[in-house]
């Protein structure tokens, strides 16, 4: 779902809350992954069958793929989130997140909204 549908529907405060969340989770993701690359580093062993050794490998790579994919996904989730939200105070008033979303253009990537406070229109760049 688009984060202007999601903002519309739930709002902008508990739309940053979400990203943030899922940010943590990938976070949370990476530490893991990191412990198993860590446990597989452990259970290498040169003396091991040849089969045993490729299996051990094999998750070490798994472990060292998903711990990547983790960090991106992490990194671009917190990126994101704090520049909507960099951006969701009101000029005139400075009240901050208490917005209302009035148009979403998805090819600009642009949300146009109104502060529920002073009314002041203004973008909001995704």
């Amino acid at each position: 779902m688009s984060a202007g549908k999601t903002i519309r529907r739930i709002g902008f405060r508990k739309w940053y809350e979400r990203e943030l969340l899922q940010s943590h989770a990938n976070l949370v993701l990476l530490l893991l992954a990191t412990l198993g690359l860590l446990g597989c580093a452990e259970a290498y062993s040169a003396r091991a069958a040849l089969g045993d050794q490729l299996q051990v490998l094999a998750a070490a790579a798994a472990s060292a793929a998903i711990g990547l994919l983790a960090l991106r996904r992490y990194l671009y989730l917190l990126n994101h989130a704090e520049f909507v939200a960099n951006q969701a105070t009101c000029a005139h008033c400075d009240t901050y997140a208490r917005l209302e979303l009035i148009d979403e253009n998805v090819a600009a990537n642009r949300l146009q909204v109104r502060c529920r406070k002073c009314g002041h229109q203004w973008p909001i760049d995704l």
